[in-house]
């Protein structure tokens, strides 16, 4: 099952990134003990098919990526689109950038860091995330840093129809342009990756400084 998602090219460094999984990872307390044996189906597979949704040659922004799920899976599995991992915690930063080197991901940046700190520094084509928060809060981290119709693609399982139903007021509040589930990896996973994909428009507030700006000229 796993040849169907990674190609020969990708393949060494797959193989590679689940010997980091399930050593380093582990020991710095990374990723628990008991996924050692899930690392290909939970974690790998389940992260890779995510790429199904994401257009050609973009700039994608990883955030909270941990020991990089999915961030680092997407890197490989798409050379064309540049990969920042934007996680705060030094010790996974570290680990993160000790996988980046040791894969030769030359796509891939490593950011120490929060997402607010970043909104209003630099913008992405699309944001992922996985485990990482639950949807309303996703959507305030996130939006601020997508460009205008930019993706957010948030991995939910089998929440995620819930969590949408309950963030509706927050995608009022960022100016989302559309929300919906989306169903990848069929005949490559088993369940499919469910996710939520939200568009990013002009939150509320950012339309009204725009609005006075062009009264003023």
């Amino acid at each position: 099952m796993a040849r169907k998602v990674f190609d020969d090219k990708s393949w060494p460094q797959a193989e590679a990134f689940a010997e980091l999984l399930a050593g380093p990872a582990v020991v710095r307390g990374l990723l628990g003990p008991r996924e050692v044996p899930r690392i290909w189906d939970r974690h790998l597979l389940n992260c890779a098919v995510v790429a199904e949704a994401i257009p050609p040659v973009v700039s994608l922004v990883d955030i909270g990526s941990g020991a990089g799920l999915p961030g680092i899976v997407l890197a490989i599995v798409r050379p064309d689109i540049s990969v920042t991992l934007l996680e705060p915690l030094l010790r996974r930063t570290i680990f993160l950038e000790e996988c980046v080197d040791a894969l030769n991901l030359d796509n891939v940046e490593v950011v120490r860091g929060r997402a607010e700190e970043l909104a209003g520094r630099r913008q992405f084509d699309v944001a992922s995330a996985r485990a990482v928060a639950p949807l309303e809060r996703l959507l305030a981290w996130s939006m601020p840093l997508l460009r205008e119709g930019g993706e957010l693609l948030a991995m939910k399982g089998e929440r995620a129809a819930e969590e949408l139903a309950g963030a509706q007021a927050q995608l009022r509040a960022s100016g989302a342009q559309q929300a919906e589930l989306v169903s990848v990896g069929h005949g490559k996973v088993e369940p499919p990756a469910t996710l939520v994909r939200v568009v990013a428009g002009r939150a509320p507030e950012q339309g009204r400084q725009a609005s006075r700006r062009r009264r003023k000229r």
